[in-house]
């Protein structure tokens, strides 16, 4: 890297560093704070207190690079390496989509569905783990499996189940019930890929940092999830649930493949924006 393109070593006082990242290189004000805090090993609460703490050469320099990622628009997950989802604080790469909000609801509605009694758990696609060590870590009773068709996925996964000791989940690789044959669950889980392809949202230079293949599913966006939806009433028990996110405008189309392939008590969810984000049905 030239002189030229290095990133700029940012100012020698935390609060003269803040002003510098939003003002000169157009950070927003919160990601700026969070960027440093983590530097420092310190609370946004303490920083925003001690703005006239001196920084090191090497905490400038590794700042200002941090800086210059984010503004690229790389995801705040990725440059610190991890982010809080559910009650966890889980490792995220490149090799896994960044966990979301809105994926909690999938969590809260599998923990409302079985309850307190034991059950088998799948969660298809795991990622970074997120739903499945959120689920294990309420429920510790639960036997869950969790797949991925990426080994590298898999790989942050296992690493974040040992690090929060969740040990009452296993991780097999496998694209969608490959590794599961002859398996059935009382519940399976899954955020698939459900953005169409050619979609103008794949631009957004978020997510051209995430894998492409855990984001587009066909041209209208459902292809994974119609394999999903096929599939898995032969890895139901009786009863058992399916719960899938979707697309927030993609709701009332997910229900009615629900319905035309004969599932019971179709319901569609919304997170705490008011968009329809996750469908369940009822193996009958």
């Amino acid at each position: 890297m030239s002189a030229s393109t290095r990133p700029a070593q940012s100012p020698a006082l935390a609060g003269t560093a803040l002003a510098w990242a939003t003002a000169r290189e157009g950070l927003a004000a919160l990601d700026a704070q969070l960027l440093l805090a983590r530097l420092l090993g310190r609370t946004r609460g303490w920083l925003l207190a001690h703005e006239d703490h001196a920084l090191e050469p090497t905490v400038r320099a590794q700042f200002g690079a941090w800086v210059a990622r984010r503004a690229a628009g790389e995801p705040l997950a990725y440059i610190v390496g991890e982010r809080d989802f559910w009650t966890l604080t889980l490792a995220v790469t490149r090799d896994v989509l960044v966990p979301r909000p809105e994926t909690e609801l999938v969590v809260e509605r599998a923990l409302a569905l079985q309850g307190e009694r034991e059950a088998r758990v799948a969660d298809l696609g795991t990622g970074s783990g997120a739903i499945a060590l959120a689920l294990a870590s309420e429920r510790p009773r639960w036997q869950i499996t969790a797949t991925d068709a990426s080994a590298a996925a898999l790989a942050v996964a296992q690493g974040n189940a040992r690090r929060l000791g969740l040990g009452n989940v296993r991780f097999l690789e496998g694209d969608w019930f490959a590794p599961l044959a002859g398996e059935r669950f009382d519940l399976i889980a899954s955020n698939p890929p459900y953005i169409a392809a050619g979609d103008a949202a794949l631009d957004d230079p978020a997510l051209r940092h995430e894998p492409p293949a855990a984001l587009a599913s066909g041209a209208d966006g459902l292809d994974d999830i119609r394999r999903i939806m096929a599939a898995a009433p032969a890895h139901l028990l009786p009863g058992g649930w399916l719960v899938l996110e979707h697309g927030a405008d993609q709701g009332e189309a997910v229900c009615a493949l629900f319905v035309a392939q004969g599932w019971a008590q179709v319901r569609c969810h919304a997170d705490l924006a008011g968009r329809a984000r996750v469908s369940e049905a009822r193996r009958g």
